[in-house]
């Protein structure tokens, strides 16, 4: 069998390249997204955290201060 020609070899790592350009752009389109929902589900913790946070200030706003209830002993 004959040697393939520098052109053929060429070729053959051309070919190889592009199949793993296409590859790569799907990973990366899978990371996108993957990165996009790992975003919104951040965000939407951020936003129950800062809800929860509003909830126990409240909470802590309605019992009486320590000096009151030291006071009142």
């Amino acid at each position: 069998m004959p040697s393939a020609t520098p052109i053929e070899q060429l070729a053959e790592k051309v070919d190889l390249l592009l199949v793993r350009h296409e590859e790569l752009q799907r990973t990366n389109e899978l990371l996108m997204q993957q990165l996009q929902s790992v975003t919104h589900e951040r965000d939407a913790l951020r936003q129950r955290l800062g809800t929860a946070r509003a909830r126990i200030d409240a909470l802590l706003e309605r019992l009486p201060d320590l000096r009151d209830l030291h006071d009142a002993a």
